[in-house]
C-alpha cells in the first residue's frame, strides 16, 4: 500500500502524498507539505506533487476523514479500565475510584496517558481535551505521542479557602509549564471541576485566569439531577446560571455532560457560545437517567461535540463507538428515529470538536491542519458502501482505521504504531502496581 522505506517516516516532519482515497464521495489525492498543512486536495493532484513528496501512501480506496476530536476525557484513567463497573455512581466514586486515585503517582499518570494516546491514535482520534492530576506527566506523554491535546489541572477547592489558594497556584504553575514546553500541539486550559466541587470564588478565579491567559475552560455541568437540586438549594439558582454569574460561560468553554440542562439553560449556553460535550456511553453506564438535550442545544446555537469521558466509566476511547451510541441514544430518548442523523454525528466528532478546541476547521480542505485518518473500505463493516457517513457511524469501530496522521506527521501506518509493545507492557505494570499500593492484601 505504501511506497518508499518506512524506517524514518513515523512522527517525522516530511512531505507526504496520499493517493487513491475517497472524501465527500469522490476520489481524491491529498498532498501534505513539510509545514504540516494540507497543501492540495483533489482528483489526481498526484500529477502535480509526486516529485515533491518524500513519502507516498497508496490509500487503496480508503475513506479519508479529518482526525476525530475527543472533547472530554480523563486520559490516565486507562489504568482504571475495568477496575470497578456496574455500580451506583456515588458508591462507585467513594468506594472504588477515589480511594484508588489517592495512590496515583506522576509515573502512573504518564503511562496511563501514554496508553490513552496509543488507543486514540489506533482508533482515529488526533486531538483530545483532558482534565486530571499530575498533568505535567500527562503533557510529557502527549508530547511524545504526537497528537493534539488541551490539558488542564482538575481544580477542586470544596469551599475551603486554603485549598483554593493551593489550586490557584497549581493551575498557574501548570499553565506556565505548558507555555514553557513551546509545543503548538499542546495547550493549557483552566479546569474548575464542577459547580459542586468548586466554590463561586474559585469559579470566578478560574474564569479570570482563563481570560487573562487566553486559554479554554473545561468543566463538568449538570451530569446528574442531584447536583442540579443541590445547586438550587445551596445557591438559589441552577448550575448554568451560577456558572454564568461567575464568568465561566464563554466561547472558549467546553462543558461536559449537560444531561440535566433545562431549556432556559440551553438558550443561555447557546447565547454564550459554549461548546457542550456529549458523553453518551459514560452517562448511560452510570445511569444519569436523562440524555443530553440535543435538540434545544442545537436550536440555541450551542456547539454540541462529543467525548468519551474516562476509561473507568466508558470503558474505551473509541470515538466511532461514541458516535453510534450518541445517535442511538438521542433517537431512543426523544422517540424520534430522525434525531441526530449520521452526518450530524460525524460532524460532532470532527468539525464541532475541532471548533471546541480551537484546532482549525475539522475538515479536509487546502490550508487546514494535516490531521487525517484513513478508514479501510475493503473490510466487512464497509461492505457494501451505499452511504459513507452511515457506515462510519453505524457500522465501523475504531478498528477500521488503518492510518492516522496528526499535524502532518504519520503516527500510525497500516495499523503499525512504533513502540506499542513497550507502552502496553509498562501501562499494565503501572496499573498492577497502583492496585497493589492501594490494596496491599491483593
Amino acid at each position: 500500500m505504501t511506497t518508499m522505506d518506512t524506517t524514518d517516516i513515523f512522527g517525522k516532519k516530511k512531505s507526504v502524498l496520499i493517493t487513491n482515497v475517497v472524501t465527500d464521495a469522490r476520489p481524491v489525492d491529498i498532498f501534505i507539505d513539510a509545514a504540516e498543512t494540507i497543501t492540495d486536495i483533489g482528483p489526481e493532484i498526484r500529477k502535480r506533487h509526486r516529485g515533491e513528496a518524500e513519502f507516498i501512501i497508496d490509500g487503496d480506496g480508503a475513506l479519508a476523514l479529518p482526525g476525530l476530536t475527543n472533547t472530554h476525557t480523563h486520559a490516565a484513567m486507562t489504568l482504571l479500565r475495568g477496575y470497578a463497573d456496574d455500580m451506583v455512581l456515588q458508591d462507585w466514586l467513594s468506594q472504588k475510584i477515589w480511594p484508588l486515585e489517592a495512590h496515583l503517582t506522576a509515573d502512573d499518570v504518564y503511562w496511563g496517558t501514554k496508553l490513552a494516546c496509543l488507543e486514540m491514535i489506533r482508533t482515529g482520534t488526533t486531538a483530545f481535551n483532558d482534565m486530571y492530576f499530575q498533568m505535567e506527566s500527562a503533557a510529557r506523554a502527549v508530547d511524545e505521542a504526537g497528537i493534539h491535546a488541551v490539558l488542564c489541572y482538575g481544580f477542586i477547592d470544596l469551599g475551603d479557602a486554603e485549598k483554593r489558594e493551593h489550586e490557584c497556584r497549581a493551575t498557574e504553575a501548570f499553565a506556565a509549564h505548558i507555555k514553557g514546553m513551546n509545543n503548538p500541539r499542546i495547550r493549557a486550559a483552566a479546569g474548575p471541576h464542577a459547580p459542586y466541587t468548586v466554590s463561586p470564588e474559585g469559579l470566578k478565579w478560574c474564569a479570570e485566569f482563563a481570560r487573562e491567559q487566553h486559554i479554554p475552560i473545561h468543566i463538568h455541568i449538570s451530569e446528574t439531577e442531584k447536583e442540579v437540586n443541590d445547586c438550587i438549594s445551596q445557591h438559589g439558582k441552577r448550575p448554568a446560571a451560577l456558572l454564568d454569574e461567575c464568568g465561566i460561560l464563554t466561547p472558549r468553554t467546553i462543558a461536559a455532560h449537560g444531561c440535566w440542562l433545562d431549556d432556559a439553560e440551553c438558550v443561555l449556553l447557546g447565547k454564550r457560545g459554549v461548546s457542550v460535550s456529549h458523553n453518551p456511553a459514560s452517562n448511560m453506564k452510570l445511569a444519569t437517567h436523562r440524555a443530553l438535550p440535543y435538540p434545544p442545544l442545537v436550536k440555541a446555537g450551542a456547539n454540541v461535540c462529543l467525548g468519551t469521558d474516562g476509561c473507568a466509566s466508558n470503558n474505551n476511547l473509541d470515538m466511532f463507538e461514541e458516535m453510534k451510541i450518541a445517535a442511538l441514544l438521542q433517537k431512543f430518548f426523544w422517540n424520534d428515529p430522525t434525531m441526530l442523523p449520521a452526518p450530524a454525528a460525524l460532524e460532532m466528532a470532527t468539525k464541532n470538536g475541532a471548533k471546541a478546541l480551537g484546532l482549525g476547521t475539522g475538515t479536509l480542505v487546502a490550508g487546514a491542519p494535516a490531521d487525517i485518518i484513513l478508514v479501510a473500505t475493503r473490510i466487512p463493516c464497509n461492505t457494501p458502501l451505499y452511504n459513507a457517513a452511515s457506515n462510519l457511524v453505524y457500522s465501523c469501530s475504531g478498528a477500521a482505521v488503518e492510518t492516522s496522521i496528526c499535524n502532518g506527521r504519520i503516527l500510525m501506518l497500516e495499523r503499525e504504531i512504533p513502540g506499542e509493545t513497550d507502552i502496553l507492557k509498562n501501562a499494565a505494570h503501572a496499573a498492577a502496581s497502583l492496585v497493589k499500593r492501594a490494596l496491599p492484601s491483593v
